[in-house]
């Protein structure tokens, strides 16, 4: 699949979110059964001064055509700040949002060095555009869960998705593009390396979802049961001669 087909794909689930101090990107990752309840993942570092503060951020979806304001109390935030990590829990109301989502790459799998990765976020020099980059994996970084990218990192594109796609699995989320160092070595500021955390933390946080449903599920169903056991049984017909 070219880069483009993977834009087009993947940009319906992109957001921009704005702060009263700044502004990144993130992706609608997930939601509940009963598709009320929905889940944005980005770096900790977009919304945690926001979250910290109670003050509201400004969810902008679908390419921008609609937007939502989430004060403190519309609004649940995950927040891992080891890993650089966040997931803004919202009510999904009147919003049209999509129900299937970009699949996160699992836990256990680890790209090797040299595969090229796509990122999409909203950068803060064209901050209503959708902008791709591209690059390739230089090398893992075990002690945060973390890959450095050959590519550059905007502000305003932390929190967008790191994208890889095969011909076997399709298009799947790598993690999220946290930072990027510049190389300051001479003096000069030199081209440097994009960081993107891996998707553990989004992993965990649907798996607490996952959890959630299956005891709203099993509470219907001894409710259902409970019903039932409770209803008298019929009487029997009187016999007719």
């Amino acid at each position: 699949m070219h880069w483009n087909q993977i834009v087009d794909k993947v940009a319906p689930y992109i957001v921009k979110i704005d702060t009263p101090v700044g502004s990144g990107t993130g992706f609608i990752t997930l939601c509940n059964e009963n598709k009320n309840i929905y889940g944005i993942a980005t770096a900790a570092h977009v919304v945690n001064y926001a979250e910290q503060w109670q003050q509201p951020i400004r969810i902008h979806f679908q390419t921008l055509a609609e937007t939502i304001l989430l004060k403190e109390n519309d609004r649940i935030i995950f927040i891992d700040l080891a890993k650089d990590s966040a997931v803004i829990i919202f009510q999904k109301n009147d919003l049209k949002l999509p129900e299937v989502f970009v699949p996160l790459l699992p836990v256990s799998t680890r790209l090797s060095i040299g595969i090229e990765v796509g990122w999409l976020g909203f950068p803060a020099i064209a901050p209503y555009t959708l902008c791709f980059f591209s690059g390739s994996i230089s090398a893992p970084q075990e002690i945060r869960n973390a890959y450095l990218i050959d590519g550059v990192a905007i502000n305003g594109v932390s929190g967008g998705p790191v994208l890889y796609s095969t011909e076997s699995e399709g298009v799947q989320i790598v993690g999220s593009i946290t930072a990027y160092q510049a190389n300051r070595q001479s003096g000069d500021t030199l081209p440097g390396l994009s960081i993107a955390q891996d998707v553990s933390h989004f992993h965990k946080i649907a798996a607490h979802f996952k959890s959630l449903d299956d005891a709203e599920r099993k509470r219907q169903e001894l409710e259902q049961e409970k019903i039932q056991n409770a209803s008298p049984s019929p009487s029997p017909s009187p016999e007719i001669r």
